[in-house]
């Protein structure tokens, strides 16, 4: 396995949409071996999630796994899931504000407002096919990989930007709010 480099906000291709995947191009060695340099590289970086996208592969593949995460100490545990060719439909019109970092955007924090409950349809990494219902947290980590596949960022969804911080006035000013309504989307949610 191998550590991705992982492209930065500024970069084009950051931006570009990811294409759909046939079957037969997932299942093929160099493909599953894509997805094994994902998720480590997910692991190195102590991500929460990992779009293809963000490691300058335009294929519409994410992995997303929090266990026990560093960087995000609040949030629930969701288990390694690869997704593939995912589609994420809104169950209502509920949100809930989060606070977002992101691994392509290093040291800055804001505040996006996700769908509070999501069904998911997907293949896994071997090409079965997936339905799931996410909720609360977990699904606003959803939402913000399957972002990526389309070429955007967390960025492009902060509607102030006075809710920008660096992560250091984030931990200072914010973190000790954000984590209460962590707890208040967990305790109606369950995730």
């Amino acid at each position: 396995m191998a550590v991705l480099p992982i492209l930065q906000v500024g970069h084009p291709n950051l931006r570009l949409r990811a294409r759909t995947l046939s079957r037969d191009e997932l299942l093929l060695p160099e493909t599953q071996q894509f997805i094994d340099d994902l998720i480590e590289t997910m692991h190195a970086a102590n991500g929460a999630g990992l779009a293809a996208t963000q490691v300058d592969r335009h294929v519409r593949i994410c992995a997303i796994e929090v266990k026990d995460n560093p960087r995000y100490p609040y949030k629930p545990n969701i288990p390694l899931t690869v997704l593939v060719n995912p589609v994420l439909e809104p169950l209502g019109e509920e949100r809930f504000p989060n606070y977002e970092g992101c691994l392509s955007v290093p040291n800055l924090r804001g505040l996006v407002h996700r769908y509070a409950e999501l069904r998911v349809t997907a293949w896994d990494r071997h090409g079965t096919p997936v339905e799931k219902l996410v909720r609360g947290i977990t699904a606003g980590t959803y939402q913000h990989e399957v972002d990526h596949l389309d070429g955007k960022v967390f960025l492009d969804r902060v509607e102030d930007s006075r809710t920008l911080a660096t992560w250091d006035q984030w931990k200072a000013h914010h973190e000790a709010a954000f984590v209460e309504t962590v707890r208040a989307v967990v305790a109606r949610y369950g995730s």
